[in-house]
């Protein structure tokens, strides 16, 4: 059986971090993700607010530095939930739990909507993603600092 989820969205609101009795942690948050296609009628793209859960160290990572507005990709599982409300009628609901949620936008496009970066990169040292130092004369430039450099080795022949 096959039961994954990727969903990219922009934040409806701040993500909610709990924690349960035994202290693990537990983020809530709903994405608002727009349809591929127009409505006939309006002409315009319907969106589906989705609930979204994430646990332990993700929860901490969405907490920390998601926010309303903030686009993100999480991928997880669809999971459904049976529930009884105030007045005793049994529901249903659908959320996905998160796995992983990874930055939808860069660090640039956020700037105007309150974010500010970590210390260490984005999603902080704990969870791995600093960035790599450049290598002299930036990524991909040769030593000389020419921005093309000649094979020494090309025999001619293409490797396909």
């Amino acid at each position: 059986m096959l039961n994954r989820i990727i969903l990219m969205g922009r934040l409806a609101r701040d993500p909610e971090l709990r924690h349960t009795q035994s202290g693990t942690p537990v983020a809530s948050f709903r994405l608002a993700v727009d349809r591929d296609f127009k409505d006939k009628n309006t002409g315009e793209k319907a969106t589906d607010w989705i609930d979204v859960v994430a646990w332990r160290q993700t929860a901490e990572f969405v907490s920390r530095y998601f926010t309303k507005g903030r686009l993100a990709v999480v991928e997880g599982r669809l999971q459904m939930r049976d529930w009884t409300d105030r007045d005793g009628n049994k529901r249903t609901s659908a959320e996905v739990v998160a796995d992983n949620v990874y930055f939808g936008d860069s660090k640039r496009d956020a700037e105007g909507g309150g974010y500010s970066a970590p210390a260490g990169g984005f999603g902080g040292a704990d969870r791995g993603y600093a960035p790599p130092a450049a290598p002299a004369g930036g990524y991909g430039a040769p030593a000389g600092g020419d921005q093309f450099a000649e094979l020494s080795d090309d025999d001619g022949e293409l490797p396909f």
